[in-house]
C-alpha cells in the first residue's frame, strides 16, 4: 500500500532528533554554561527530565528550546530564515499530533523545510534523506496531475488549429532535452550539489562530465573562470585563489562543477564546448589533477569522518589532505588533525607541491564556520583555528605552482545566517 503524504511527513519528522539533539545540546551547553539542563527545564515547564535527570527531548521540546533560547544560544549561528523554519516545523509537528491531513503541497513544503534546517546545521546525510522523500512526493504529485490531464483530454472535443504556412513548431526550432520532452524532468533535481557529485550520488546530468557540459552554456564569466583555472593548473599563469561571490542562485555551485569536471579524468576533447574554448586559447589541462571537495553543509563540525583503516578524520585540513593524497598525505597533517590546531603555511605548501597539480573546491564555507562560533571542544577545532587555517591555506596555495583554490562566499544575508555567519564572512 502506498504511503500517505502524512506518513512521509511523520517519517521525516522522526529523522530530526538524531541530528538536532547534539546540535541543540552543544549550543545550550556553550551558551548557558553551568547547569544548562536545569535552566532549560526551568524555562520550559512542559518539558520533563528522563530517568537520568536529563532533558527528555522530542521534536516539540527541541523546537520550543530553540525558540525560547534563540537569543542566548542560536542567534549566533543561525539566521532569521532558520528561526522561521523552526517555528514552521513546530506547527507541522502540532498538525501531526492532531492527525490533521497534509496535501501534496503541505507535505512537500514540510519536508523541504526540514531539509533546509538540516543543511543549516550541516547534517548532510539527514538532509539528503529528506530531499529524497520530498522528491518522491513531487513525483507522485506530478504523476497524478498527468493522469488527471489525460482524463480531461479524453473529454475534450477535437479542435482543429491552423498554423501559418511555413511556420515550424517551436519544438523543431529549439529541441528540448529528452527529460523535458518526455515529461520526466524533475524540478527538485535541478539544483546542483557539489558534494553529491563528488560522492557519486548526484543525477547523471551533473555527475557525468559529458552530460554536464552538453547542458552547460559557457557564459563569458564561466569561460574566463575555466581559462584561468587551466592556466593555473598547467603552470602557465592564472590566479591561485578565486572567490566566487554571487547572490543566492547565481551559479556558484555550477561554476565549481565545471571546474571539477574539467580537472577530472574525462578527456577535455569529450566535453562539449570546453574543448573549443581551451583549443582557441592554446591551453590544455594536465593529467592526474588531484581534486579535493569540501562542502560546509554536507558534514558538520561535530562529525568525525571514518576513513579506511579505521582512521578518524576530524578537521577540514585533515579531510583536505586525505582527499588529495590518501593516507600518506593525511600523515603529514595527522598531528594537527588530532589536536585541532591548524597547520602552518609551510607544511601546507609542502603538501601541495608533493601532490600538484591540485584543485581545491570549498563550498558553503560560512555555513560550516558559523556553527563553531563561540563553541569549544568540537572535533573540528575552534573558530579561530579554522580561520588561521584559511590564512595558511591561501598563503600556501599562492606559493605552490599548479595549485588552485576556489571558494564560494555568500553575497545575500539569507545565506550568511546569524552573528557567527556575519563574523565568519567578515574574517574570510
Amino acid at each position: 500500500m502506498a504511503k500517505s503524504t502524512r506518513q512521509y511527513v511523520f517519517e521525516g519528522m522522526e529523522l530530526l532528533p538524531a541530528a538536532l539533539i547534539p546540535f541543540v545540546e552543544k549550543r545550550l551547553e556553550s551558551s548557558l554554561r553551568g547547569h544548562w539542563q536545569i535552566q532549560v527545564l526551568d524555562k520550559l515547564p512542559n518539558l520533563r527530565p528522563n530517568g537520568d535527570g536529563e532533558v527528555g527531548w522530542d521534536q516539540a521540546a527541541l523546537f520550543n528550546a530553540m525558540d525560547r533560547f534563540w537569543s542566548e544560544a542560536f542567534k549566533a549561528v543561525l539566521g532569521r530564515a532558520e528561526r522561521s523554519l523552526v517555528n514552521e516545523l513546530g506547527d507541522v509537528r502540532n498538525k501531526l499530533s492532531h492527525n490533521e491531513t497534509f496535501t501534496y503541497d503541505d507535505a512537500e513544503r514540510a519536508l523541504d523545510s526540514m531539509r533546509r534546517l538540516m543543511e543549516a546545521i550541516s547534517a548532510g546525510e539527514t538532509a539528503e534523506q529528506l530531499a529524497k522523500m520530498r522528491d518522491t512526493i513531487l513525483r507522485t504529485k506530478f504523476t497524478e496531475l498527468q493522469r488527471n490531464e489525460e482524463r480531461r483530454k479524453t473529454q475534450r472535443l477535437e479542435i482543429s488549429v491552423e498554423t501559418v504556412a511555413g511556420l515550424l513548431p517551436w519544438r523543431e526550432v529549439v529541441e528540448p532535452h529528452q527529460d523535458v520532452a518526455t515529461g520526466e524532468f524533475q524540478q527538485a533535481e535541478f539544483a546542483a550539489d557539489l558534494a553529491k557529485v563528488h560522492s557519486g550520488s548526484a543525477p547523471p546530468e551533473y555527475r557525468d562530465p559529458r552530460q554536464f557540459f552538453s547542458r552547460t552554456y559557457l557564459t563569458e564569466g564561466l569561460s574566463t573562470l575555466l581559462i584561468g583555472a587551466a592556466k593555473r593548473l598547467s603552470g602557465s599563469g592564472g590566479d591561485p585563489v578565486v572567490e566566487l561571490q554571487t547572490n543566492f542562485g547565481g551559479g556558484k555551485t555550477h561554476s565549481m562543477l565545471a571546474l571539477y569536471h574539467m580537472a577530472g579524468p574525462t578527456p577535455v576533447q569529450d566535453l562539449s564546448g570546453l574543448d573549443q574554448l581551451l583549443e582557441k586559447q592554446g591551453l590544455s589541462v594536465p593529467n592526474g589533477v588531484n581534486r579535493a571537495v569540501l562542502v560546509g553543509t554536507s558534514r558538520g563540525p561535530q562529525d568525525v569522518l571514518h576513513a579506511e583503516g579505521d582512521r578518524k578524520i576530524r578537521t577540514t585540513w585533515g579531510e583536505l589532505a586525505w582527499q588529495l593524497g590518501g593516507a600518506d598525505a593525511y600523515a603529514m597533517v595527522a598531528e594537527n588533525d588530532v589536536s585541532g590546531i591548524a597547520p602552518g603555511s609551510n607544511l601546507l605548501e609542502t603538501l601541495f607541491k608533493k601532490y600538484a597539480p591540485c584543485l581545491i573546491l570549498i563550498d558553503e564555507w560560512v555555513a560550516y564556520l558559523r556553527q563553531i562560533y563561540r563553541v569549544e571542544g568540537l572535533p573540528s577545532g575552534s573558530f579561530d583555528a579554522n580561520l588561521s587555517f584559511v590564512q595558511s591555506l591561501t598563503e600556501a596555495v599562492k606559493a605552490s605552482p599548479g595549485t588552485l583554490l576556489v571558494a564560494s562566499l555568500p553575497a545575500s544575508q539569507i545565506e550568511v545566517g546569524g552573528e557567527g555567519g556575519q563574523e565568519a564572512l567578515a574574517r574570510l
